[in-house]
């Protein structure tokens, strides 16, 4: 328990925030599987852990999903006009597919 005056010894999460298994469907549309549970390590910090386990933030043009221990941005997916898609994955060391 920490006191009002302490800081926490993890980053807030904010009202909006959602983890990634809220986009599960958007992310077996782009890699054509179930993604939610596949291993992927945050190029910033080392965090290694499950896609669906990262923060994501869907009040933007697009899905950003960040590390749920550094809170970096590991994969940006914005859905195009065209119904194609465009994917960042530059925070990610390596997803395991």
């Amino acid at each position: 328990m920490t006191l009002h005056n302490e800081p926490a010894d993890y980053p807030a999460v904010d009202a909006l925030t959602l983890d990634a298994n809220a986009v599960a469907g958007m992310l077996i549309d782009v890699f054509g599987t179930d993604m939610t549970a596949t291993m992927s390590r945050c190029a910033h910090c080392g965090n290694r852990g499950q896609v669906g386990s990262m923060r994501a933030y869907t009040h933007a043009p697009g899905v950003v999903l960040r590390c749920s221990i550094c809170t970096e941005v590991v994969l940006r997916i914005m859905r195009r006009a065209d119904g194609t898609y465009l994917v960042d994955a530059r925070g990610a060391a390596y997803i395991r597919m």
